[in-house]
């Protein structure tokens, strides 16, 4: 499901942390990172709204196997994906912020579109 960037990781914790952050975004609607994790996590973010958009126990259960939270799923279902129900796609926005100080790596915010 989600692209080809590596980030660092192996499979399993790529893919850890990749769940974890989708779930904070449909959770909270923006998050900060990096700008090659916003474009991991849009996708894929995209695709449990649309799965909320189908309605469905498959799709609810489909979306429930990558959300961390059950919470956030009932979330995604109930209110965030009938917020898009006349939108096709392009529910993300990504937005750079400038150079982490840190480590110089470029950040960015990725949140929910009103």
């Amino acid at each position: 499901m989600p692209g080809t960037r590596k980030l660092g990781k192996p499979t399993d914790q790529r893919m850890a942390m990749l769940r974890q952050q989708v779930t904070d975004l449909l959770d909270k609607g923006r998050m900060e990172t990096t700008v090659t994790r916003a474009k991991e996590i849009g996708p894929l973010a995209e695709k449990m709204i649309t799965l909320g958009k189908k309605k469905g126990l498959a799709n609810y259960r489909q979306a429930l196997a990558f959300i961390t939270r059950e919470d956030v799923a009932k979330k995604v279902f109930d209110e965030i994906a009938p917020s898009y129900a006349e939108r096709n796609g392009g529910y993300t926005r990504i937005t750079r912020t400038g150079i982490r100080r840190g480590d110089a790596a470029e950040t960015a915010v990725i949140e929910l579109v009103k």
